[in-house]
């Protein structure tokens, strides 16, 4: 540290919080640059093991057999470090799929538009892209008054886990937690993903079931289990685009 620096630190008895935090940074330069290593070595024995390659963003604990699964935080070494708003570390045309399923929703408007185009960059022509997230109009309709049994049921649901300190169960404070919490940027709605999608170069969109879709591999990969029976599914659209063929 320079002189001056350690004197202010010191005054204000800082010097050793200051210097643990630059180890600390330290530290995690290291560890970036081995996990670097090590996920360039994963993708290249990705790449030599699948024919069909499949690129799995944002993927939590959610691992996906067949799949290149990656998150901006890897939970274990079958995840690979990427960050989604940034140019993706592969070239052109190198997978025939893409799946993302809650993410988008992480990052601001502009950044998705930014996920979209580099998820079509990395697509091989005629390639896909399924993309599962939030609904903005599964929170709209939780004001309305003829609530479904399923609706009712996710209000007293995410009351109780979510907003404890609310003094009843109400989409009130369902719908206020709902983008405040986990990081949440950005609902979309399904018109306003289809134009981002349709601006990010895709065509051929369409809208899916969760977990079906008219391709085979594209088909039981949303990860429904992770909330009661039909929240997933109440909360979620799926729209599955095609980057255009040669």
């Amino acid at each position: 540290m320079k002189d001056g620096l350690k004197k202010l630190l010191r005054q204000f008895h800082l010097e050793e919080f200051a210097r643990g935090q630059v180890q600390s940074a330290r530290r995690l330069r290291g560890r970036l640059a081995m996990s670097i290593g090590r996920d360039a070595r994963a993708v290249s024995a990705y790449f030599s093991a699948n024919r069909i390659r499949k690129l799995h963003l944002g993927c939590g604990d959610h691992v996906l057999a067949g799949w290149l699964n990656t998150d901006f935080v890897p939970g274990s070494k079958e995840v690979l470090y990427l960050d989604a708003t940034r140019s993706f570390p592969f070239s052109e045309s190198q997978f025939d799929y893409v799946f993302s399923e809650h993410m988008i929703e992480h990052v601001r408007f502009q950044e998705g538009l930014q996920v979209l185009k580099e998820c079509n960059r990395v697509l091989k022509p005629g390639g896909k892209m399924r993309i599962a997230t939030p609904d903005l109009m599964f929170l709209i309709n939780l004001c309305t008054d003829d609530k479904s049994r399923v609706q009712q049921e996710y209000i007293a649901w995410s009351s109780n886990q979510f907003v404890p300190e609310a003094p009843h169960c109400s989409e009130v404070f369902v719908i206020n937690n709902f983008f405040r919490n986990w990081g949440h940027c950005f609902i979309y709605d399904e018109r306003t993903l289809r134009s981002s999608m349709e601006s990010s170069g895709f065509v051929d969109i369409s809208r899916c079931e969760l977990s079906c879709s008219d391709d085979a591999e594209l088909r039981n990969l949303e990860h429904e289990s992770r909330m009661p029976d039909g929240f997933l599914k109440l909360e979620t659209f799926v729209l599955q685009g095609s980057k255009p063929g040669p």
